[in-house]
C-alpha cells in the first residue's frame, strides 16, 4: 500500500523580513476537490494500514460501548416546582431531558429528546437548555455541523409544540428575563467566530428586529451572558486571557439599559455574582491566585468592598456557591481540587476531605439556594464519577449516584498513584497514574497524556473507555504540566507566552521520570494529547523525537505562527495572551522555534496518529493536514504516519453518546498494536 503524497503548490508567507515558504497552505479550502480529494485518500490510507487489526477494533469499540449502562438516568436535581434529569435508552445515541413535578403528579414529563432533533442528521450537538421563569417554554441550541453556528429553537412546554420563533447562526449562549418572552443570546462574528453581540429577543417577533444591546468592539475580547444566583440581574461580561469586564441590567425590566459594574483594567480579571442584596466579586486585584469580595448593590466603588476570603500564595480560588446559610468554596491546593464550607453566622470553616491520592471534586448542580444541602460530584482514577448531597450542618453525605461500568469491573483491582518529577529548572511536576494492582513487578506499556494551556487543569478522573488499555497491561499517567493552573496561576504564568517551552520540559521530563523509575521502557512509552495538547505531542516529537515509541494527535494545534499571523482565523487574536502575537518579532521567533509545522525534519519520529475534523472551529483541519503532509515528504523511516478526518465532526469529534468511542477504539488500537496486543 502507499502512502498518499500531497501536492506542493508554493505559497510565500512574509513577516519582519523573513520570508516562508508553505507547499500546503493550498490544503486551507475546504471546499476544493483536490483537498477533499486528498484527506479521502488519507482516510483510506490509514483503513489499509488498520485492514489487520479491523477485527480488533471493532471488537473494542464494542467493549468500550459494552461497559456503558445501555439504559440509565441522571441523578435529579430541584429547580423550582420541578425535578430535572436526563436518561438514556438502551441503543440510542443522545440523551432524553425530562422532568417530574415536586408536588402533585408524579408522571414523567420529557422536556426534550434530543435522538428526533437528530433524527437523519450526521452530527448533532443540542446545547443551552434553558426553562424560562415561568417553567412553561424551553429555549435550546442545535448545531447540525460541528462548526458551533447554533439555531436558537423554542418550546411550550405545556403543549409540546414547537414555537415559530427560531434564531439562526448564534451561539448557544441564552438566558430568559424574569417575563418569560424575553431572552438574551450571543452572535458570534460569523469569519472569526468571535462572540462579540448580545441581543435581545421577544417571543412572537422576527428575529431579524432583535435589539442589539451590546457589542465587543475590542477583537480581542469576547463577551457571554448570564443571569445571577439570585435571577435579579441579567449579566454581561467581556473577556480575555488577561482582562474581564461585566455589565448588568434588572432581569424583571429587560428593556432597561446596561450598567457597568467595573471598568475593565487590563490584567484584572474578576467574576460577579448577586445574591441577598450584594455582589460577590471573584477578584485577582493584587491577588494572583484570586480573593473573594462582597458588596452591598447600592455600593459598588471598590474602596467599599469587603474581603471574605484573603488571597493565598499556595491556594488558588477556582468559583464559589451562594446559599442561604453558607458559602462554598472551590479551590486548589498542591494540585487537587477541594470544596471548604463557610457558615454565615459565625464564620466557622470545614473542608469535605477524601482519601484518595489523586482525585478531582466540583460543586454540580444547585439551583436552589435556600437549603443546606450541597450536590457535589466526585472522582477518581479509580472511583467511577459520584454525585453526592450532603448536609452542610451534619457534614453527612449522601451517595446519589455513581457511574454503572457494566461487567467485571472491580475498583480494588486498580491503583491510583502520585509521582513528581523535577524538571529542567528544579520545579517539581506532578504525575497522576493508575494501573492494575498485579502490574507493580514489571516494566509496562504506558500511555502518558498531557495538555498543558489556557490555565486548564488535567484532572486525575475516571474514564471507563481507559480499562480496555488497563486490563491488557498499559499503564495510564496525566504530566500536569506548566500551562495548566494545577498548583495555581504561577503554573499557568510559567507555561505560556515566552515561557511555552516549560510545557514542553514538563512533559519530557515526566516521561524520563516514569522510564526511570520503572513504570515503563523506552519502547513501550506512548503519549496522547488533543488540540493544545496536541501541539504539545507535536513539539515534542521535535524536541526528542527518540523519547516516545507511538504517539496519538488528536486535533492538534501545530501551525502556530502561520494562525497566529491571520487574523480572519476564528480564535486568533483573542489569544495573543496565550501565545503572543508574532506581529511582534519577538514573539514571531519564539513561536517559529517551537512551531510543529515549522521544524518539520527528516529525523525518525515515533508512529504518529492524527486525528481532526472537516469542520472544526478550533484548530481548522488544515493544520494537522499540512503537518502530515510536510513530515510526509520528508519522511525516511517504516514508522506509521497515519491521517484521520472526521468529514462529517468538528472539534470534538463524532457526536452522540457511543460513536465518539469507535475514533477512540481506532486510538486505542493503533497504540496496543505496537505492542503486539491487538488481538
Amino acid at each position: 500500500m502507499t502512502a498518499p503524497i500531497a501536492s506542493k503548490y508554493p505559497h510565500q508567507l512574509q513577516s519582519h523580513g523573513f520570508i516562508r515558504s508553505d507547499d500546503y497552505y493550498w490544503l486551507r479550502n475546504r471546499d476544493d476537490p483536490e483537498v477533499r480529494a486528498y484527506l479521502e485518500a488519507e482516510n483510506t490510507y490509514v483503513s489499509d494500514v488498520m485492514t489487520a487489526t479491523l477485527s480488533f477494533e471493532k471488537k473494542l469499540f464494542k467493549e468500550i460501548k459494552g461497559r456503558i449502562k445501555q439504559t440509565d438516568m441522571s441523578a435529579p436535581y430541584q429547580d423550582g416546582s420541578f425535578y430535572y434529569y436526563r436518561r438514556y435508552e438502551d441503543g440510542k445515541e443522545y440523551p432524553i431531558y425530562c422532568r417530574q413535578v415536586i408536588k402533585g403528579s408524579s408522571s414523567e414529563q420529557i422536556v426534550l429528546d434530543v435522538n428526533k432533533v437528530a433524527d437523519g442528521k450526521k452530527f448533532c450537538d443540542v446545547s443551552a437548555l434553558e426553562v424560562s421563569s415561568n417553567e412553561c417554554l424551553l429555549a435550546y441550541a442545535v448545531d447540525t455541523v460541528g462548526r458551533r453556528f447554533y439555531t436558537i429553537k423554542f418550546i411550550d412546554l405545556e403543549t409540546g409544540c414547537e414555537l415559530q420563533d427560531s434564531i439562526q447562526n448564534v451561539t448557544s449562549n441564552i438566558v430568559w428575563a424574569t417575563d418569560s418572552k424575553t431572552f438574551f443570546y450571543t452572535k458570534q462574528d460569523p469569519e472569526t467566530l468571535r462572540s462579540y453581540q448580545v441581543y435581545r429577543h421577544r417571543l412572537g417577533t422576527n428575529s431579524q428586529e432583535d435589539k442589539l444591546i451590546f457589542q465587543e468592539h475590542d477583537p480581542t475580547f469576547n463577551c457571554g451572558v448570564g443571569r445571577s444566583r439570585s435571577k435579579r440581574y441579567i449579566l454581561v461580561s467581556s473577556f480575555q486571557t488577561l482582562t474581564t469586564e461585566y455589565r448588568y441590567l434588572d432581569a424583571d425590566y429587560p428593556c432597561s439599559d446596561l450598567a457597568l459594574f467595573l471598568p475593565r483594567q487590563r490584567g484584572h480579571e474578576y467574576d460577579i455574582d448577586h445574591f441577598d442584596g450584594h455582589f460577590y466579586i471573584r477578584t485577582n486585584k493584587s491577588a494572583r491566585n484570586f480573593k473573594l469580595m462582597s458588596t452591598n448593590e447600592k455600593e459598588l466603588e471598590p474602596y467599599l468592598w469587603h474581603e471574605l476570603i484573603s488571597h493565598r500564595e499556595d491556594v488558588l480560588i477556582e468559583g464559589y456557591e451562594l446559599f442561604r446559610d453558607h458559602l462554598v468554596i472551590e479551590e486548589r491546593v498542591e494540585g487537587l481540587s477541594q470544596i471548604r464550607i463557610r457558615q454565615w453566622s459565625d464564620g466557622s470553616e470545614h473542608k469535605i476531605t477524601f482519601n484518595e491520592p489523586a482525585y478531582e471534586v466540583h460543586i454540580d448542580i444547585n439551583r436552589e439556594s435556600d437549603t443546606s444541602i450541597l450536590r457535589f460530584c466526585y472522582s477518581s482514577m479509580t472511583t467511577p464519577s459520584s454525585v453526592y448531597d450532603y448536609d452542610m450542618i451534619s457534614r453527612e453525605r449522601t451517595l446519589l449516584k455513581r457511574e454503572d461500568v457494566v461487567g467485571d469491573f472491580n475498583a480494588e483491582r486498580y491503583e491510583s498513584i502520585r509521582l513528581f518529577a523535577n524538571s529542567h529548572d528544579g520545579v517539581r511536576v506532578p504525575i497522576s497514574l493508575v494501573r492494575r494492582r498485579e502490574m507493580t513487578d514489571e516494566l509496562s506499556p504506558l500511555l502518558l497524556y498531557g495538555y498543558g494551556a489556557y490555565g486548564i487543569s488535567t484532572e486525575p478522573i475516571f474514564r471507563s473507555s481507559s480499562l480496555s488499555l488497563l486490563d491488557r497491561g498499559f499503564v495510564f499517567a496525566i504530566a500536569h504540566v506548566r500551562g495548566g493552573e494545577e498548583l495555581g496561576r504561577s503554573w499557568y504564568e510559567e507555561g505560556k507566552l515566552l515561557k511555552k517551552k516549560n510545557t514542553f520540559n514538563d512533559f519530557i521530563v515526566c516521561a524520563e521520570h516514569l522510564v526511570a523509575e520503572g513504570y515503563t521502557s523506552a519502547n513501550q512509552l506512548f503519549a496522547m494529547g488533543g488540540s493544545a495538547g496536541g501541539l504539545l505531542m507535536g513539539a515534542v516529537i521535535n524536541e526528542r523525537p527518540d523519547l516516545f515509541h507511538g504517539i496519538v494527535a488528536q486535533v492538534p494545534f501545530v501551525d502556530v505562527l502561520t494562525t497566529m499571523l491571520d487574523e480572519s482565523i476564528p480564535l486568533t487574536t483573542g489569544e495573543y495572551d496565550e501565545w503572543g502575537d508574532p506581529n511582534d518579532l519577538q514573539y514571531y521567533e519564539y513561536i517559529r522555534s517551537y512551531s510543529p509545522y515549522d521544524n518539520v525534519t527528516d529525523v525518525t519520529w515515533p508512529h504518529l496518529l492524527v486525528m481532526t475534523g472537516l469542520h472544526d472551529s478550533q484548530v481548522q483541519y488544515w493544520e494537522p493536514a499540512k503537518w502530515v503532509a510536510k513530515r510526509r515528504s520528508v519522511k525516511r523511516d517504516n514508522r506509521r504516519l497515519l491521517l484521520k478526518t472526521n468529514m462529517d465532526a468538528g472539534h470534538g469529534g463524532a457526536s452522540g453518546r457511543y460513536q465518539q468511542y469507535r475514533e477512540l477504539a481506532l486510538q486505542y488500537t493503533f497504540l496496543l498494536d505496537l505492542v503486539d496486543r491487538a488481538k
